[in-house]
This record gives structure tokens, sequence and C-alpha cells, in this order.
């Protein structure tokens, strides 16, 4: 089934099977001035995220027809539409599962709806910035000799290209944004993990540490990534 509000400046998708907390998470995004589309199987869902153009997708983990992780991975291969996971699953691999596939963050059920909307506002934010950014400096960024395409979302060492998750490749561009300055995790967690993400230490120096790891095999003469202890991370073209 498939469900839609008033007109208004930003359309979300809810992709959720829980019919409760599908029209919970309308009612709040509806009063907060989104129009609202949603989706009850994930195969609707892709579907509608591919076709019906929204400005951001709140996705469900655990769906009929396709389960959440499928349908992330599906819209990322021809969309870079705002996701948020709003999933009962809380362990941390489905967590980094769903944000290397590229989702922008990631809510755990039971959440507030308040809470909610103020997450989906945020990654709109965000996004709208990054956007705002790249028509400014143009879709290509140089930082010594790493290059990467804003548009295409790609990097490259020494002219040859390197394979980075989406989210390896958020931390990329924001160390590039920041090269010669010490990042936080704070400030990592606040730009790259999403708002009041609640995830661990680790997880951001897991993504650091395989990311440091690729740009050195791709050229072992240069460390551009040094950790600065206690503190945090800097790059160095």
């Amino acid at each position: 089934m498939v469900t839609n509000e008033l007109q208004t400046d930003k359309t979300a998708l809810v992709v959720e099977d829980d019919k409760a907390v599908s029209q919970l998470i309308r009612l709040y995004l509806a009063q907060a001035g989104y129009k609202v589309l949603t989706a009850e199987d994930g195969l609707v869902g892709l579907q509608m995220a591919l076709q019906d153009s929204p400005d951001i997708v709140l996705l469900d983990l655990n769906l009929p027809g396709m389960d959440g992780i499928e349908v992330c991975k599906n819209v990322r291969q021809e969309s870079e539409v705002p996701i948020i996971m709003v999933t009962a699953r809380v362990e941390e691999d489905d967590r980094l599962t769903g944000l290397d596939l590229g989702a922008d963050d990631y809510v755990s059920k039971p959440f507030s709806p308040r809470e909610l909307v103020a997450r989906v506002n945020a990654v709109l934010r965000r996004t709208t910035r990054a956007t705002a950014k790249r028509e400014e400096i143009g879709s290509q960024v140089a930082a010594g000799d790493v290059v990467i395409d804003l548009e295409r979302r790609s990097a490259t060492v020494l002219g040859d290209e390197i394979e980075l998750t989406p989210t390896e490749f958020r931390l990329l561009a924001y160390f590039i944004e920041g090269q010669g300055r010490t990042i936080s995790r704070d400030q990592i967690i606040e730009s790259v993990f999403g708002y009041d993400f609640s995830g661990y230490d680790r997880t951001v120096d897991t993504h650091v540490s395989n990311l440091r790891k690729k740009l050195e095999v791709a050229n072992p003469d240069k460390r551009r990534l040094k950790t600065m202890y206690g503190v945090g991370y800097r790059f160095d073209a």
C-alpha cells in the first residue's frame, strides 16, 4: 500500500512494514512540513525511491519482498538520495553494514519520533551543504596525489582509482576538506556518521584504519593520514 500526504517542499519516503510505526513516522514528518510517501514492501520501496525522487528515505531493515540492506545497496547504485535506516536490529555489525552501503544515519527502535524528525532535518542539512560545496568548488578536489570526484564519488591516487566504501569516501572527502588540521573523533562522528551517532570510538578508528591502508597501498611512499594520539586525526597532502 502506498500513501502520501499533502504537497510540501520536501518529500520523505518511509519504507516500513509495521503499519503502526509507519503511521507514527508519517504523522510526525507531516507535522514537520514533509510530504510523506509510504511503502510496506522492500521491492515497492526500491521502485519508489528510484522513480518518485524523494528528498530522503527512511528505511527499515526487516522487510518483505527485499530486505533493507538490499534496498539500500540497489538505491546506491543509481541514486545519492539520503537514507536513514530505522530498525530494531541494533547490532554494531548491522549498523556498520548499513553505513558502508551508503546509509547516512541509523536509528534504533524504539525511538523518539521527535528525535527521528531531528535526525531527518540534520541529514538533509548536511547533504544540502555538501551539494552546495560541490557546486562551489566543482566536482574534482585534489590534495597532493589524491584526487576525489565528488559527483562520481570516486578517488584516485597517482592517477589510479582506489576502491572505497561510501563511508570511506565520505571520510576521505572530510579529511581533504580539513587537510592540515587535526580533526577529533566527535567531529568525524557528527560530520560523517550523522547526527548523534551512538557508535563507539573504535568504529571511527576501524574506518580510518581501513582508509589509511588503502591510501598507503596505493602509494607506499607517503603516510598522509596520521593519528594524533588522544586528539584525533590529521590528513597531510
